[in-house]
């Protein structure tokens, strides 16, 4: 492709400057890459739920403990 030659053209119709613009717009926003999305750290609620990495410990108010959030 040549530096002339254009990157896309209206076949038919004839657009406004805003409507040329709201398209230009539209395929920059399609053509350019997206950035992967940032983890999102668990919530004390959720990692509650998890499996933990300790075994519980038996004992005086073990049972207790168990319902407990871990840290």
């Amino acid at each position: 492709m040549s530096a002339e030659e254009p990157l896309f053209r209206i076949v038919r119709g004839v657009p406004t400057a805003e409507e040329l613009a709201a398209l230009v717009g539209a395929i920059v926003v399609r053509t350019r890459p997206t950035a992967a999305p940032e983890p999102v750290a668990a919530s004390v609620w959720a990692r509650s739920g998890r499996p933990a990495d300790a075994r519980p410990v038996a004992g005086s108010g073990a049972w207790r403990a168990s319902g407990l959030p871990r840290r």
